[in-house]
């Protein structure tokens, strides 16, 4: 016989401790109540719970000094915070001690299920002392550091925002949080907020009615409806205009969209993860982001290193990407020789992870099919002559490291513009980088000159 999973309410209020008992009974859960936090302890001393609902407020204490208590005594019961209607700040205050959800009074049944059930399914993985976080490879301190917050982060529905440079896999870390939670049956839906024309957002969003505009010749779900359940996750979201992010903060915390063209709005169970490689605090404070949406979004935040913070990693990650991209091409692996790696792990990469990708790609065509020479990753061959005859480890005795890769980094984007003919977009292409990203760097190293030819790239 299956066991029944239980769970604890804490509440004040009779009534509404009743009515959650009443609810999760019939959803089949055995329930215990208590009307104190003094009391609740001594309940969670008497056996083990799958949940925790406390309310915020009650006459020995809050829901925030229970929560620190079950972290400390009782880790790995999920805890669901009740908010009073409209109190964002208590729930985010919630989120960031450690609440696995929240709840907003009144409660409805459309809240609290897909709640309670996320919960349960959490708690049943207790077993899994081991989380899937092995895509992300490595085994410097940094990215040791990002799997264990990717394992935290998986046993959480509070919102997560990723941070850092270009291609440095922040929609992997999300792919990841995902993959090891509760919500890892439903759908991982992603979405480029810079790639999405701004008079179509939120009919991409929040879905729309037939007849709404026209050519909406039937009703059609967002992406909301299509994470329902699920995990959203907001790439680039510093580029949402800021009409959208008022529209998107509503959702976030109502937990209910309206769909363009209904009078009604719908219960939607989503976990949202942001991410940019833009600073929002900085464009929080110029205006360009509204202040209550990033305090929203930015509940947890974690942090991608970039590659060449980890120059330890780049041989793991090469040998990694050459057997994927040599699979797939159904092509023998080539073996590096020792002055490849050693140029590679020297690289600063402002592309990131996609830039050694792109390079590896590039190697691949060029060598004998056997061994990946230094001459084989190089753009210009007299690098190579000169990173073979030591000029690289001189440069580097008298420079410091950031001075160094700095150095490294300028010539590479040079050699690209002079081969390019000053054509940045294809400069960008052969680099392995965004036209944005080399702009960024270009001005970041002292080598950029705005152009006309520029600005209107920027806005097409």
């Amino acid at each position: 016989m299956t066991k029944k999973p239980t769970c604890l309410i804490v509440d004040d209020e009779t009534d509404i401790r009743e009515l959650l008992v009443m609810t999760l009974e019939r959803m089949g859960i055995e329930t215990y109540s208590a009307g104190c936090v003094e009391e609740a302890k001594t309940l969670l001393a008497e056996r083990p719970y799958g949940l925790c609902i406390t309310d915020m407020q009650m006459p020995d204490g809050t829901g925030l000094d229970l929560l620190d208590y079950i972290n400390e005594f009782h880790t790995g019961l999920p805890v669901a915070v009740i908010t009073a209607h409209g109190s964002a700040e208590n729930a985010v205050c919630a989120l960031k001690s450690g609440a696995f959800d929240y709840l907003s009074k009144p409660i409805s049944l459309k809240q609290l299920r897909p709640v309670v059930e996320s919960a349960l399914k959490l708690t049943g993985q207790t077993d899994k002392s081991h989380p899937n976080t092995l895509e992300m490879i490595g085994d410097s301190e940094q990215i040791r550091h990002v799997r264990m917050m990717i394992e935290k982060l998986a046993r959480s529905q509070a919102p997560v925002y990723i941070s850092g440079e270009s291609g440095s896999g922040k929609e992997l870390a999300a792919k990841l949080i995902h993959k090891n939670s509760s919500r890892a049956d439903d759908a991982f839906i992603a979405v480029n907020c810079g790639a999405i024309p701004e008079n179509l957002m939120e009919s991409e969003f929040f879905g729309y009615k037939k007849g709404a505009f026209t050519g909406a010749a039937q009703d059609k779900d967002g992406m909301f409806q299509a994470a329902n359940g699920g995990t959203l996750f907001l790439d680039e979201v510093a580029d949402l205009p800021l009409l959208m992010q008022v529209k998107l903060l509503r959702a976030i915390q109502e937990k209910k969209v309206r769909m363009v063209g209904s009078t009604t709005e719908e219960s939607v169970d989503v976990r949202i993860i942001s991410a940019t490689h833009k600073n929002l605090a900085e464009m929080m404070d110029n205006g360009q982001f509204r202040k209550d949406l990033y305090y929203r979004l930015n509940v947890i935040q974690l942090k991608m290193p970039s590659l060449r913070d980890r120059p330890a990693d780049i041989p793991l990650i090469a040998d990694l990407m050459l057997n994927k991209l040599c699979m797939h091409q159904q092509a023998a692996v080539p073996r590096f020789d020792e002055n490849a790696l050693a140029y590679i792990s020297r690289l600063p990469f402002p592309g990131n992870v996609r830039e050694l990708e792109n390079m590896l790609e590039r190697a691949l065509a060029l060598c004998d099919g056997k061994v990946i020479t230094i001459k084989d990753l190089m753009i210009e061959d007299d690098a190579a002559s000169r990173f073979m005859s030591g000029e690289f480890d001189e440069l580097a005795d008298e420079l410091t490291l950031t001075d160094y890769l700095e150095n490294v980094e300028k010539k590479a984007i040079i050699q690209a513009l002079n081969k390019t003919n000053q054509n940045k977009t294809a400069a960008a292409k052969l680099l392995g980088v965004t036209f944005r990203t080399l702009r960024y760097r270009l001005a970041k190293l002292g080598l950029s000159k705005e152009t006309d030819a520029d600005l209107e790239h920027e806005n097409e």
